[in-house]
């Protein structure tokens, strides 16, 4: 359990998650994974890091429906 602990401390916890991507999306990640000579989950985290401050921007779901809703009473 002390593994498990120190694992998620130092952000190298390795639980398998499987994820669902659309077939031509996951071939481009292929293709760039291959030309890289890395595997895909190397190209899956990289982007996401340099991605995640662009998606932070993007309203929640419950931002968007507020929004909505403050439009149509004006």
């Amino acid at each position: 359990m002390a593994d498990n602990d120190s694992n998620k401390s130092t952000g190298s916890d390795k639980r398998k998650q499987s994820l669902y991507f659309p077939e031509s999306m996951l071939q481009e990640i292929k293709d760039e994974a291959a030309r890289l000579d890395r595997s895909l989950s190397w190209v899956v985290q990289r982007a996401w890091k340099m991605a995640r401050m662009e998606i932070k921007k993007i309203p929640s779901v419950n931002d968007i429906g507020d929004d909505e809703e403050e439009e149509g009473t004006a």
